[in-house]
């Protein structure tokens, strides 16, 4: 008899161990929700996903850790909940907007869902093809939107609704561009010492470009080698790739104070130098009002060219985003201007040369210092949110199916266990968890970033933009002779805001929507030059005085 129910209870156990929905519960640990809210949770995934059993999704989304762990752990996760087979494809960004893009104009059902910037919120809005996510949760999707989805506690929400008060995407992950630095060189006293004798203040962290290029000159041309290895004060990246077009555009030119003041990204001219009227783009060249080829955007990339080639290593000039993107993590940069908070994940793994004996990061994240030209109420950074986008022309069937998954993906049972992982925080009761607090100090800076007001204030690209996958590889086909010393910054920033002027021509011919562009008519650009706001003249001192602050002080500009 014993062996019976000794049998019995084995049988039981296994059968326990191998129920889909314990092992989703034993991988996705910590949660913001307890035990039973999370089973609960999960549960309503199974029951609402039943009349899809068998039905095969394919969605994309770019190269990141955070998307990885969604690939190969919670796609299967989520199958194993379901029945409903999910491929999750990992690519580059250029290759998932371009899919994205190539779908819409052709009909031909690449995939089932993207996970694409929220940058790309103007085009969407605009072009009539994007599934308007607040009217299908309230008609057509109403019976697979997941109760607990708590739309409000999302803090990119206002980044993927449209100016026409709907949600057309569903934020996944977020990363800003921070100010990135080596805080133990900059503690070290010998280097202070020397620092301060040479320039006459403090070395900490940069206020202005002219701080961060003294200390990029600093540690690439007076201190060179630190600890047996060559030093640099500066990293980036210049290869002809699109990456240098998102490295450009994403708030390059607004953190020199190209555009105008106003959130989320200057008004009426954006930090694409875009002047938009009553919601209608209606140029980029000075000549229609707008802001590409002002002074501001000449002194922005000049001064980038100029840091990459004098400051940087030799090959960071032939680098893409994702081959720059660690190269600090290996020891030898004292600081980086725009920091991808997208590689924490990199920079903060045991044994690396970038944490202590401890586990402790030997540096910190603080805000970006910004140009000559920006000026108090200007946009003060870039924010990324990948988020996930759906198709109208999608059938019904996997339209709803793939909606489960992305729900499932950025479920509170799921986040805080995801953003422990990838490091891209999306929903406020993570950021406030006792889980991300404990870890917030092996994190440099992260996590204070995300706690404060900051992260509204460092936004996307925004509504302004009526065709960003059209419109976002111009970027860097027209800039890069110029990162290659083939053409002036003012020759090529000339050339670009002409294409741009050109698309948006053709945005406006084909686009049927109220906030389609509308070109200005060309004017003398010295007219708009003499007028309050952006484009702004030329100014007589593009080199303030440096002004450096320490950590704890620059932190509470996020305050």
């Amino acid at each position: 008899m014993r062996v019976v129910i000794w049998l019995a209870l084995l049988c039981s156990a296994a059968a326990y161990a191998e129920d889909p929905l314990d092992a989703a519960l034993a991988e996705l640990q910590p949660s913001s929700l307890t035990i039973g809210e999370q089973r609960a949770e999960l549960a309503w995934f199974v029951e609402a996903s039943k009349p899809f059993q068998g039905v095969q999704v394919r969605v994309i989304a770019e190269r990141i850790a955070t998307h990885r762990y969604e690939a190969n752990v919670l796609a299967p996760l989520f199958s194993q909940l379901t029945g409903i087979t999910v491929i999750h494809e990992i690519s580059g960004e250029d290759d998932v907007v371009n899919k994205l893009r190539t779908q819409q104009e052709t009909g031909l059902r690449l995939y089932d869902a993207y996970v694409s910037d929220s940058d790309l919120l103007g085009q969407h809005f605009r072009d009539n093809q994007v599934l308007v996510l607040s009217d299908f949760m309230a008609g057509e999707g109403a019976s697979v939107t997941l109760p607990t989805l708590d739309l409000q506690d999302f803090i990119g929400l206002p980044f993927v609704t449209a100016p026409d008060g709907k949600l057309y995407q569903l934020p996944d992950q977020q990363f800003a561009n921070l100010y990135w630095y080596r805080q133990d060189w900059f503690a070290r006293p010998q280097l202070r010492q020397a620092f301060r004798q040479r320039y006459g203040y403090e070395l900490d962290v940069p206020q202005n470009w002219s701080a961060y290029e003294d200390i990029a000159a600093f540690f690439s041309e007076q201190v060179k080698e630190l600890d047996g290895q060559r030093v640099y004060g500066h990293m980036d990246y210049g290869g002809f790739d699109p990456s240098l077009g998102w490295r450009l555009s994403d708030a390059w030119l607004g953190m020199a104070g190209v555009g105008d003041k106003g959130l989320p990204n200057g008004l009426p001219v954006d930090d694409w130098g875009i002047r938009v009227e009553n919601c209608r783009p209606v140029g980029a060249s000075m000549a229609r009002g707008g802001a590409l080829d002002s002074p501001a955007a000449v002194y922005a990339l000049q001064q980038y060219i100029d840091w990459l080639q004098r400051y940087a290593p030799a090959d960071a000039q032939q680098m893409s985003f994702n081959q720059a993107g660690t190269v600090a993590a290996q020891g030898h940069i004292a600081q980086q201007i725009f920091w991808y908070t997208a590689f924490t994940a990199d920079y903060t793994q045991a044994g690396s040369a970038m944490v202590d004996a401890e586990g402790k990061p030997k540096w910190r994240v603080a805000p970006s210092p910004r140009g000559a030209y920006w000026q108090d109420g200007m946009k003060s950074g870039y924010q990324d949110v990948g988020a996930w986008t759906l198709l109208k022309a999608t059938p019904l069937r996997q339209r709803q199916a793939a909606w489960l998954y992305a729900q499932f993906v950025v479920a509170k049972s799921v986040s805080l266990r995801k953003t422990l992982v990838g490091l891209t925080p999306i929903r406020r009761s993570d950021i406030e968890s006792s889980a991300l607090l404990a870890a917030a100090p092996g994190l440099g800076g992260l996590i204070e970033f995300y706690r404060s007001p900051a992260a509204q204030r460092w936004t996307p690209t925004g509504a302004n933009v009526p065709d960003y996958s059209g419109m976002a590889s111009l970027w860097w086909r027209q800039l890069h002779p110029a990162v290659a010393g083939k053409l002036s910054a003012a020759q090529a920033l000339h050339n670009l805001a002409k294409v741009f002027d050109q698309h948006l021509q053709q945005v406006g011919q084909r686009q049927q929507h109220p906030c389609a562009p509308k070109l200005n008519p060309t004017r003398a650009p010295i007219d708009w030059l003499k007028q309050a706001g952006a484009p702004w003249p030329a100014l007589t001192d593009e080199r303030p005085p440096g002004r450096t602050l320490p950590y704890e002080e620059a932190l509470r500009a996020w305050d």
